[in-house]
């Protein structure tokens, strides 16, 4: 059985575990996640190594449902996606203001404006670098952008100069 905890807001997440010596946030399998595609991937939403975050591709869906949100518009999706980047950051221990690299996949290139607005509000003063690419497809059909990120948390001695 998988171990569970609270969320700030009082929802129910699964609790981070330790393999290899990285802490992994919000493990899952792809079989609860995509019922509908034959899939048995255990994974997660982010992974600790060391000082670094890693957060997997995130799009407009729930966390804790895997409802999509925000379908047929990109701009909804990608503010669902940073939002649970901030999440995710915050819950391995991080912050936004840590961010040094987002790529940006986007199934049309019209929806750059909007999604890049959005990523902006989000990054306001953290200048992080960035890689945008148009792709055919994402996961689900209903899928227009997906984010993923990385971020370096200043150890102790570094927070002064974060």
């Amino acid at each position: 059985m998988t171990s569970t905890t609270s969320t700030p807001d009082g929802a129910r997440a699964k609790a981070p575990i330790v393999v290899g010596g990285h802490t992994r946030i919000r493990p899952f399998n792809t079989r609860e996640t995509y019922p509908e595609q034959s899939l048995d991937n255990d994974l997660c939403q982010a992974v600790v190594a060391g000082n670094t975050v890693y957060v997997r591709g995130q799009i407009g869906q729930d966390l804790d449902t895997s409802e999509s949100v925000g379908i047929g518009d990109a701009e909804a999706q990608a503010e669902r996606a940073m939002a649970n980047i901030k999440m995710l950051l915050e819950e391995a221990g991080s912050r936004m203001e840590h961010l040094v690299k987002l790529t940006i996949y986007l199934i049309d290139p019209r929806y750059r404006e909007p999604v890049y607005r959005t990523v902006g509000r989000w990054t306001e003063g953290v200048h992080p670098i960035s890689t945008g690419l148009v792709v055919s497809a994402l996961a689900r059909p209903e899928w227009l952008c997906e984010i993923d990120a990385i971020a370096v948390t200043p150890r102790p001695a570094e927070e002064g100069t974060s």
